[in-house]
């Protein structure tokens, strides 16, 4: 692997670590959100409520990123097989034109050839 894919890899975990770090963040806001909606929970209670709101949200999360996660190298995969494919084509359209130019040019030749005297 080289250094630059190295630091790219890196880089990506950093950053799914940052996202995950803000998701949570985001999960223990809106925990605390709901708990205030109970006025009547102790504090024991209240901070049961917010530990479980929270780790449940994180839970409906990850398994979301997941999901799409899991589509995303689905999506990479279909692509890339789409492209390997265009991309046959496209060779063998080429191909096939320069081999037609290159016949045509031969039969122009012996044309030429054949009405000289």
């Amino acid at each position: 692997m080289s250094e630059h894919e190295t630091a790219a890899r890196g880089i990506n975990q950093l950053e799914g670590y940052l996202l995950l770090q803000a998701e949570n963040t985001n999960a223990v806001r809106e925990a605390e959100e709901f708990a205030r909606l109970m006025p009547w929970l102790t504090g024991a209670r209240r901070e049961e409520v917010v530990a479980l709101y929270a780790e449940r949200r994180m839970a409906v999360s990850r398994t979301a990123i997941r999901t799409v996660a899991d589509r995303c190298r689905e999506l990479r995969q279909e692509y890339t097989e789409r492209y390997e494919e265009l991309r046959r084509r496209l060779l063998c359209a080429t191909a096939a034109t320069v081999l037609g130019v290159l016949v045509l040019c031969v039969l122009v030749e012996l044309w030429i050839r054949s009405a000289l005297p």
